[in-house]
Parts: C-alpha cells; structure tokens; sequence
C-alpha cells in the first residue's frame, strides 16, 4: 500500500523533502544515462539504410511519429489516417501510434525526418525511464545516490528495455510507470508530519494528477499501462499481507486518489477509447494467437543477444523472438535478488515486489509451460487468464518486463542497506570491508547484463523519384502512389517507409498495421484486404518465381489499380527486382527508369 516503508528504514524516506534540489551529481546521474541511450542507438545515426533489426516495427513507428507531426501542423485528427491503405484509410487508435511522443517530437521530425525522430524516442525511452526511476528510488526508497542511481540503470537498461527499445516505443516508453506509482502507493510519513487521510493535498490533487498522469501513459503505450496496473495491484495485495497496520490507515487515501484519478482519466479518455474499439476502421481480436508470444523457462537464467557474452543461438530457443528477449536476467542476478528478499524480508515492501516478481514471471511462460525449448506437461498460470477481456490482448512474453524495475528496486535496495550499515553485517572491525565485498557481488551479477549496441539490419533506400518528390508531377490530387508490391502485411512495407520518410507527403494503398479483414468482417488481420494483383506481386518479391500472365490477370490489375485510385506504380529495389520487374511489365507494359526508381504511369488504365 506504501510505495514507503516501515520500521527503522522508513525513517529516511519520512525525513526527504518531497522535492530534491538540484544537485551536480544528479545531473550526471541523467547524463551518464543520456550518453548510454546515444551509444546504443549509435550503429543508425547517420545511416539512413540502416533499421534497427526488427525492421517492419521500426517502419511501423517512423510512419507514426510522422503522422502525429503531420496532425499537429495541419490540425488533422490524430486517431485516424487516410494516407495508409487506401481508400479504406486506418484507425490509428487501434494501432500503436505513440501520441504521447509523436507530437512532443513534432520540431524534431519536421527538421530532421522521422528516422531522426525514432532514434531520439529511443533514447529517451531508454534514458528517460532510467532518471525517472532514479529519482522514485532518490525521493522515497533509498538515501544512497549510488544506490538509486544503479537501481535506474537497470529499470531502463535491462536486457528486456534494450530488446523493446530497438522495435516497440509503446513498450520502451516507461518513464510514467515511476510517477503513476509515486501518485498511487503513498509514503508512509508515520512520524506526524502526514496531514488528515481525507485532506485535497493527500487525494484530490495526487488523485487529479494521476488521471493527467495515466491518460497520457494511454497515448503512450496501453499494454504497459495495464501491465502497470496489474503490478500495483500485486504490490498492494503483498504489502497488505505484510503489513496490515499501515494498510489499514493508508487505504482510505490511496482508494480515494484512485477513484479521482479514475474519474479523470475516464472523462479524458473516453472519446478516444470510444474510436478505438468502436470508430471507423475498429476490428475484433487479435491477428495472432497473443498465447504463442511466450517464455522459454530457461530463459530467465540466460543471456540475452544483446549483451557482452550474448550469443544468437540459444536465445532464439528461448523466446519467441529478438524483440521479446525480456527475461535474460541471468543466474547471478536471480540469486542475488533471493539473498536480498531473505535478507530484507522484515521490510514490508521487499515481499510484496517478491511476490509481484514471481507473479508475473510466471505469467510470462504461457499457457503451457516450456524448458530448454521442449514443451512440457506442466499447465502454465497464463492459462488462468487468458480468457479475460483486455488480458487476451497481451503478449505472456511481456508480463516479464514486470520483473525488471522488481529487480532494480531490490537491487538499489540492498546496496543503499549495505552503504548505510556495513558493521551490522561484517560482525567484526578486520573483516573484509562489506561495501567491497557486496560492490564486486552486484557487479558479477550485472556484468552479464551489459547492453551492447542495438542490432541493425540494411534497408533499401527510398528511390529519388520519391525521396525528391519527382513523383509530384505524375499525381493529381485524389490519386495514390502504388509501390512494389503493392498491398503487402508484412513488416517491410516500401509504401509505408517511403511515406513516413517524405512526411506523408502522398496517399498509398497497403500499409503494416491491424484493421478489420473486410468493412463487414471486423476480425484483425494484418495489413490492408488482400486484392489479386498484390497477392500475385507479393508471391513473385517472395519467391523469385515470374508466373505466367493471362488476359485476366491484366483486366484484374487494371480493376485493382482503380480501387486504389492509382496514378503510378513504383518500383524500388527489392531482393527479387528483376522477377517483380517482369511480372509488373507482363500486366501493365513497359516501366521507365526516372530517378532511380521503375515507375508505370497508369493514368490511363485508371482514367
């Protein structure tokens, strides 16, 4: 109930002022985590044919950050987009746009493009989930800097956050999570200094500032705010068990600062959460089985790919794949974590991130548990709620990130202990100084966790004929640029990063997104419907193969190039270019080569 503690080790966090005051040691705290975040991201700057290696996502993400600087500039509606997957357009809403950094990022994106954009999210994702736990750990939980500012360093560079950075902004964006829970569990300020329960300092303004606080952490990432959710409601639970007496004199406050900030929330959120599920372009379900996305057991005592002594074989048995690496926390971490629950048990707050740790790494392992890449008899705990509303939406891989600030916490936890008492644990004057001995234990357990920087993989460039808007002069208002192929759900889309690289400067068909299989079908699926000619160019990019054309395919392209009101098709590179060359030509003639792209003028086809 008490982000707080009780007993002698709450004295410190009664004693803090509620505000730290600037100091110089704090701001090397952030900039050591700044300059982290920069050298992690380092293999894409300057390399605009390079992608972090899940490519599809972080086209996916450059696509957003550019919309919502488009929206801001020209006032058009953040939820929804026409200039994807025409002309049915896509409910961004339902899709993971990122608002909450889009738009604060506008300047950034409109002067450097979107691939810029993604890479300063990502390191303030990284680095800024980092200072915010910092300075939750400075304020309320340990009086070491040293301490919190170790405790930082895994909260925001965990092998998890380093995986999800590279590909997820929804997931990596996690700054919030320290504030929502500063605004719900209460500091215990037993020594008389705490105002009357029911009082607006203690409620209502917390209260209205957690509403503020969680509708923008919606425009963030949604998964990880029920995830956030979820976990308090675990350390509540733990805390109460451990310590009745505090619960019972904080309740009234922290259910009185949720129930405001529920209502704020609610009143804040319920347009946007109406056009999500309801809005044009909605859709039911997911396009995957959210149940296949889960842990390998073995791989909470593994290590990561990307990380010091990280290899590419093993974890790919482990986890489902590069992006959700989330555990990997290795053996000597888990250890040290069990001797730090053990030794701090008597302080209410370490059983019940205990208990929330083991919970959600549990959750992680799916319906059915796996060892060692071999599935097992054993029924994994997942099963118990996979069935519930919202809960069949998260991937079981991503419960795990749950134990990373768990761990962090423990760990800043046990060093500030040892720095504020190190006799009460050595025993006696000679004895091996216990800082020394506990430092070089925390470091063993860390040093298989050091990141290394974010994986790339190549990217074809944007032709010129695009990049330089040579395509302005083939395309009258009302009509879309066609890329090669056309329609395709998988996570390259040429259409999409070619938009997102010209600031949505055109309107194309296709897209990587979720959106409903038809206007009557509101099932997920991937991508936009699938019409004959995409489905036939996406075979021949794929396999190499040119099938053999008929008078019907042509009439068919030409009915498809219609519905997406085509002015020209584009071809830019692609690894069977030549294939998907002769394939267009036998359905639409020959291409001219303009500025480094193969461009069909289809005019009059559509026309």
């Amino acid at each position: 109930m008490s982000i707080g503690t009780t007993g002698p080790d709450d004295e410190v966090g009664s004693r803090r002022r509620w505000r730290l005051r600037p100091r110089t040691p704090d701001a090397v705290v952030v900039a050591g985590y700044l300059a982290l975040a920069v050298w992690l991201t380092n293999r894409q700057w300057g390399q605009p044919d390079r992608l972090f290696h899940q490519a599809g996502d972080q086209i996916l993400f450059e696509w957003m950050l550019a919309h919502a600087a488009r929206a801001v500039v020209r006032f058009e509606d953040p939820l929804w987009s026409d200039a994807l997957n025409a002309p049915g357009g896509v409910n961004l809403m339902a899709n993971t746009s990122v608002l909450g950094l889009g738009i604060p990022l506008t300047p950034v994106t409109l002067l450097f493009g979107s691939q810029v954009a993604f890479g300063v999210a990502v390191v303030g994702c990284l680095a800024g989930t980092a200072t915010a736990w910092y300075v939750l750990l400075r304020r309320r939980l340990v009086e070491s800097r040293p301490a919190a500012a170790l405790g930082g360093l895994v909260c925001g560079f965990a092998p998890g956050m380093v995986a999800q950075a590279g590909s997820h902004l929804h997931m990596a964006a996690q700054f919030l999570v320290p504030v929502i829970l500063a605004l719900v569990l209460v500091p215990d300020r037993a020594g008389g200094t705490a105002r009357p329960a029911g009082s607006a300092s203690r409620v209502w303004w917390p209260g209205v500032l957690l509403g503020l606080v969680v509708s923008y952490q919606a425009f963030l990432g949604e998964e990880v705010l029920l995830l956030v959710a979820l976990a308090t409601g675990v350390i509540t639970l733990g805390y109460a068990l451990a310590d009745r007496a505090t619960t019972r004199r904080l309740a009234p406050v922290v259910a009185g600062r949720i129930a405001v900030g529920a209502a704020v929330a609610a009143a804040l959120l319920a347009y946007p959460l109406w056009f999500q599920f309801f809005g044009p372009g909605h859709y039911r379900g997911m396009p995957f089985h959210a149940h296949g996305f889960q842990l390998d057991a073995a791989s909470f005592t593994a290590t990561a790919r990307q990380t010091v002594f990280g290899d590419h074989r093993m974890p790919a048995l482990l986890a489902p794949n590069a992006t959700e690496e989330n555990s990997f926390f290795g053996p000597g971490l888990l250890v040290l974590a069990l001797v730090v629950t053990v030794w701090l048990w008597r302080r209410p707050l370490v059983p019940a991130l205990a208990a929330c740790g083991v919970v959600f790494a549990l959750l992680s392992l799916g319906p059915q548990v796996r060892l060692g890449g071999t599935a097992t008899d054993l029924p994994g705990p997942y099963r118990l709620i996979a069935g519930l509303p919202l809960l069949d939406h998260v991937v079981p891989a991503r419960f795990s990130l749950v134990c990373v600030p768990v761990l962090g916490v423990l760990l800043a936890l046990s060093v500030d202990r040892v720095q504020r008492q190190p006799a009460a644990l050595s025993g006696r004057p000679d004895a091996v100084p216990v800082r020394l001995l506990w430092a070089g234990t925390v470091l063993a357990a860390l040093l298989p966790l050091t990141p290394t920087p974010i994986r790339t993989v190549p990217v074809w460039p944007v032709p010129a004929f695009v990049a330089e808007g040579t395509w302005r002069a083939y395309v009258p208002a009302g009509r879309t640029v066609v890329s090669v192929p056309p329609v395709t759900n998988a996570g390259r889309s040429p259409a999409m990063l070619w938009s997102a690289r010209t600031g949505l400067a055109f309107t194309a068909p296709g897209g990587f997104f979720i959106g409903p299989r038809s206007p009557e079908d509101p099932r997920a699926r991937w991508g936009a419907p699938d019409r004959p000619t995409s489905l036939l160019l996406r075979r021949v990019a794929d396999s190499g193969e040119v099938p053999a054309i008929s008078e019907v395919d042509r009439r068919q392209a030409v009915a498809d190039l219609r519905h997406w009101r085509a002015a020209v098709v584009v071809q830019g590179g692609l690894h069977h270019g030549d294939p998907v060359r002769r394939t267009v030509e036998a359905l639409l003639g020959p291409a001219r080569e303009i500025d480094g792209a193969l461009v069909w003028d289809v005019r009059h086809l559509v026309d």
